[in-house]
């Protein structure tokens, strides 16, 4: 007979290393080609020090001359507090009660609710890591109705999220938290939620529910805003990643001229490029053009791609349509307290019933963060045309 019991040792001794395993593998190839470990995480933070520039310590001498002074290692210290990542599952009453008999209905049951927890999770992973760790989706532009409201930046994967929706104050509007968006007119701009918002004026910005300024630091926090790791930017331009003009055009010498760029100037070798399908295809055409190999496999990721001067460009539906970003993934690194894991009561118990509803459920955590050890060595293209 199937019981929570059983239910829960199901989950710790069958199901966690197969998710984790699933989680960690097919995000996206960046994802999979950056470092992940459990270094450097003190507590709550990630605290880590990083060399910069030329020390100096290899120099040349006369052969009875006095040997060179010592270097000392100029280092940066960079401090960033451990991001709360949650999956949760649920299993109603009574549907356990309907599989009570059935170990066959039973697994059933759960698989189906890992394979969703899954997908969402690899889904919201994949989107945080070209997130500025805001959890921002848009902002409301123009009011349609009472539940339709045209916005500034809409995706076709926004349909069926949970969001909250804040002024611009930075107060959540009243009936705006945990509503849901249930259909997404790409056309036009605009995002229909499940039940009337009264209140909610143009300006207001869509976060994904819960999450505001509480998603991993991602490519948007490296080559957007004015801060990175509690450091200005146009203070210290070791936190300032390099961004190249295209002037209007697209060609190959502009992408190859910022491949060269960051090796020339910062000893910096991009091995990963990423853009927008639609950004990929331009930059497909162009190699296609001049009789180039257009598809390879890349070793370290396994995955098919485009090349420019052999390093493989990489398209994500997440990565914005204006900016082609140039990075060397072994300046990124996953540091986390733990794996993913399952949330445990005192009792060891995973499996527990929702206050308030004949129903259960679980939770996967993971204490995690994204840092990229030299944002100097990093680079956007921006200010191109797909059609020329």
């Amino acid at each position: 007979m199937i019981t929570i019991k059983n239910a829960d040792s199901a989950l710790k001794d069958y199901y966690l290393d197969a998710v984790t395993a699933q989680l960690n593998d097919g995000i996206s190839p960046f994802f999979s080609a950056i470092e992940k470990n459990t270094d450097f995480v003190y507590g709550k933070d990630v605290k880590l020090a990083v060399v910069r520039g030329n020390s100096g310590n290899v120099l040349a001498g006369a052969e009875d001359g006095d040997l060179p002074d010592p270097h000392k290692n100029r280092y940066i210290n960079i401090t960033a507090p451990l991001k709360n990542l949650y999956g949760t599952i649920e299993i109603s009453d009574k549907a356990l009660r309907a599989s009570r008999e059935s170990s066959g209905a039973f697994v059933n049951l759960l698989n189906a609710e890992m394979e969703g927890l899954i997908s969402s999770a690899r889904q919201n992973f994949r989107r945080m890591l070209f997130g500025d760790g805001s959890g921002r989706l848009c902002e409301i532009t123009d009011k349609k109705s009472t539940t339709v409201y045209e916005v500034d930046c809409v995706k076709e994967y926004f349909e069926g999220m949970q969001v909250d929706v804040y002024s611009g104050a930075g107060n959540l509007y009243n009936g705006c938290k945990g509503v849901y968006v249930v259909s997404v007119d790409a056309a036009a701009s605009t995002l229909t939620f499940d039940k009337e918002i009264t209140d909610l004026i143009v300006g207001g910005a869509v976060y994904v529910h819960g999450s505001r300024d509480n998603e991993i630091t991602g490519l948007g926090a490296l080559f957007d805003g004015n801060t990175l790791y509690g450091f200005e930017k146009s203070k210290d331009k070791y936190f300032a990643p390099y961004k190249a003009d295209a002037g209007g055009k697209l060609t190959e010498t502009v992408l190859s001229d910022v491949l060269d760029y960051l090796e020339e100037n910062f000893n910096s070798k991009a091995n990963v490029i990423l853009c927008s399908y639609k950004t990929r295809k331009k930059i497909a055409s162009l190699i296609d053009a001049n009789k180039r190999v257009v598809n390879s496999i890349d070793a370290r990721t396994g995955y098919g791609a485009v090349t420019v001067n052999d390093v493989p460009v990489y398209a994500d539906k997440y990565c914005p349509d204006d900016r082609i970003l140039f990075l060397n993934s072994e300046d990124f690194a996953l540091y986390q307290l733990c794996d993913w894991e399952w949330l445990e009561d005192e009792d060891g118990k995973i499996i527990r019933q929702i206050p308030g509803k004949a129903a259960y459920s679980a939770t996967l955590v993971k204490y995690a963060e994204l840092v990229c050890r030299k944002p100097c060595g990093q680079a956007m293209l921006y200010n191109f045309a797909a059609g020329n």
